[in-house]
């Protein structure tokens, strides 16, 4: 059984994840952690990573860009291997986290869901084709009124898989309000939708004359991140350290 320790357990992903994880034999939450200490789970809730007592295996993120740092120092010091779901981060925090991989595993993905993480294989073979064959590229994403951050984590994922597989050679854009000019054939337009309670939407549209192709997914739960999180978790334990995705897990 894989013991965790679930970062941000009070949120609504956090909650979501302590079910699903309850239902599965194989992984226990042995403690929490969460700045909102007044509710109550199966397991000891602390309000911050240094108050925690029990011993872990992995350690599941899904708390606030600003907690990131904290977090990483922590599991690099004490060499607890960490799924990292949080989204939103700087550069320098990017950089932080290549960093603390050198001493721990640890699994960062931008969208936990299987689904998605077909959808980024997927878009980057119809960009060797369509891209190259002068199809614009313009990817949507929708989310709930609650979301911090913007565009998804999930969306800047998407664009990079389509321009790594166009050798890097295209730029994004987010908005063209200010600008009167035509579109650039390089360009990778990315736009955010915010608005009730929308789990998640993307769509990766290929614009070419006369056609159109749209790669689309549709998250109906927060269930399916959970449920990608904790699997995750499952395959981290006692791995080396380094920087994994759910790329290798959908591959184990």
């Amino acid at each position: 059984m894989t013991k965790l320790i679930l970062h941000g357990c009070n949120g609504a992903m956090g909650q979501v994840i302590a079910q699903i994880a309850s239902q599965d034999p194989e992984v226990q939450i042995v403690a929490g952690v969460d700045l909102n200490t007044r509710q109550q789970q199966d397991f000891p809730v602390y309000a911050s990573l240094k108050e925690v007592k029990e011993e872990a295996e992995v350690i599941i993120d899904f708390a606030s860009a600003k907690a990131v740092d904290g977090l990483l120092d922590f599991s690099g010091e004490k060499k607890v291997p960490l799924v990292l779901c949080t989204t939103g981060l700087s550069e320098t925090q990017l950089n932080k986290v290549e960093e603390t991989a050198c001493s721990v595993a640890l699994l960062r993905s931008a969208n936990m869901s299987l689904g998605v993480n077909i959808l980024l294989k997927l878009v980057a073979e119809a960009a060797k084709t369509l891209g190259t064959a002068g199809f614009d590229v313009e990817i949507v994403e929708k989310h709930h009124n609650q979301k911090m951050d913007a565009p998804s984590g999930t969306a800047l994922a998407l664009a990079e898989s389509v321009n790594h597989a166009l050798e890097d050679s295209c730029h994004y854009v987010y908005d063209r309000t200010q600008r009167r000019e035509k579109r650039d054939s390089k360009e990778i337009g990315i736009s955010a939708v915010r608005g009730g309670t929308i789990v998640g939407e993307h769509d990766v549209m290929f614009a070419g004359k006369d056609e159109v192709v749209t790669f689309s997914h549709t998250a109906y739960s927060k269930a399916v991140f959970a449920k990608g999180a904790v699997e995750a978790a499952k395959f981290l334990a006692g791995k080396k350290p380094g920087l994994y995705t759910m790329a290798d897990v959908i591959g184990s």
